[in-house]
C-alpha cells in the first residue's frame, strides 16, 4: 500500500469525495439516499465557505492522492456550545488501518491547542467501530432520542468530550 497523507483544509475535489464517501458508505449500509446525501454536501460546502484557520479544522487522509477519509472540527460556537466535530469518514480503501483513529486524535488535539473547552457530535446507534474510536477519544454518550435529521428514522445519539 502506498503512504497515505493527511492533509489540512480544503483541497481541490475534496467537497466533492466527502459527500460521495458519505453517501455511498450510508446508502449501502444504512439505506440513506438523497437527502442526506444532499444534507452532507450542503452542510460541507457551507462550512468550508466561512472556514476560518485560527478556530475551524478540516482534515483529507490520501492514498495516491485521492480523499480516503475526512474530519472537521467545526469552531464557531466552541466557546459557548463547544466545538462541533463531524464529517467523520473513512473510506473501504482505509478502514481497520488505524487511519480513523489518527484523523480524531488530530481533531482532538487542535481542539485543545485552541483551548476549546469540549467537542461534541451527533451520531446514531449501530455505528460500533466509530463509537468505539469515540470512547477511547473519551468522548461520553450524553442523550439519545428517535429522529431523523438524516432523512432516515433512527436511534440518535450525541456525544460530548471534555478537555
Amino acid at each position: 500500500m502506498s503512504e497515505i497523507e493527511t492533509a489540512l483544509g480544503y483541497i481541490p475535489g475534496s467537497l466533492g469525495r466527502i459527500a460521495e464517501l458519505h453517501g455511498d458508505y450510508y446508502h449501502r449500509h444504512w439505506g440513506f439516499g438523497l437527502f442526506f446525501e444532499a444534507k452532507v454536501a450542503t452542510g460541507l460546502a457551507e462550512f468550508v465557505g466561512r472556514y476560518d484557520r485560527s478556530r475551524d479544522g478540516l482534515w483529507t487522509a490520501l492514498l495516491n492522492g485521492r480523499v480516503e477519509g475526512s474530519i472537521a472540527i467545526d469552531g464557531i460556537n466552541a466557546r459557548r456550545g463547544g466545538a462541533h466535530l463531524g464529517w467523520f469518514i473513512v473510506s473501504d480503501a482505509l478502514r481497520g488501518k488505524g487511519v480513523g483513529g489518527k484523523l480524531l486524535s488530530t481533531a482532538v488535539d487542535f481542539c485543545r491547542s485552541r483551548g476549546y473547552a469540549r467537542i461534541h457530535l451527533w451520531t446514531f446507534e449501530g455505528l460500533d467501530a466509530a463509537r468505539h474510536l469515540y470512547e477511547k477519544a473519551g468522548f461520553r454518550l450524553v442523550e439519545e432520542r428517535i429522529g431523523a435529521r438524516w432523512g432516515t428514522e433512527v436511534n440518535e445519539q450525541r456525544f460530548e468530550c471534555a478537555l
